[in-house]
């Protein structure tokens, strides 16, 4: 008590700039001593509490988990039942040997012509790519001389020609048809029975 009330009495003698800030140094260390040792204390409290657990018969227990064992073992017992995919099944009206077209014999002279015919298509299918491919190669080779004289001429000119043509991509060419195209032809809507079948899985009650 004798030091507080020296310690008062000594405050009271001070200017009041000078208690002022003794005031703000004691707050700031007040505040930093609070902050370091009571960290734990200002955590907020997230804990619950503990529930009371509930008492399980044993007997319901044990009877749940025989039920699931029985389930189980009826569902590996059962097969399983598969979609059948029709696309890949083959009606069996289509398997009847009587309904296939017999393969007419042909004569000897037929035979020996067809294959003559065919020798000759084959012949004249080689020579047609040897011919594409060789003027392709004389055409990439007339460029290259181009490029080359363009580069020794103007190699201004020369990087303008080996430039990417933007307007080439995307290239969209239209070959022949065999019928030309009717204008302003509507297509119509054809008429459908939808025969999809519709199958479920059965499912194994509890």
């Amino acid at each position: 008590m004798a030091a507080a009330s020296l310690g008062a009495s000594a405050r009271a003698l001070l200017p009041p700039s000078r208690l002022l800030g003794i005031w703000r140094t004691q707050v700031r260390d007040t505040h930093q001593r609070a902050s370091l040792l009571s960290f734990w204390e200002l955590l907020p409290m997230r804990a619950e509490p503990l529930r009371k657990k509930k008492r399980v018969d044993p007997k319901k227990e044990q009877a749940a988990k025989d039920r699931l064992k029985k389930r189980i073992r009826r569902l590996e017992k059962a097969s399983q039942e598969l979609i059948p995919i029709e696309d890949f099944i083959i009606p069996v009206k289509f398997l009847d040997k009587a309904r296939q077209r017999p393969q007419g014999e042909l004569a000897a002279e037929e035979e020996e012509r067809r294959a003559l015919l065919l020798k000759k298509w084959s012949l004249y299918k080689q020579q047609e790519q040897k011919m594409e491919r060789d003027s392709i190669q004389s055409m990439l080779k007339a460029q290259q001389e181009a490029l080359q004289e363009l580069q020794l001429e103007s190699p201004e000119l020369h990087a303008e020609a080996i430039k990417r043509d933007p307007s080439l991509f995307p290239f969209e060419k239209e070959g022949p048809n065999h019928t030309p195209p009717i204008p302003n032809y509507q297509a119509p809507e054809g008429r459908y029975n939808d025969i999809t079948k519709v199958y479920t899985q059965t499912e194994f009650k509890k």
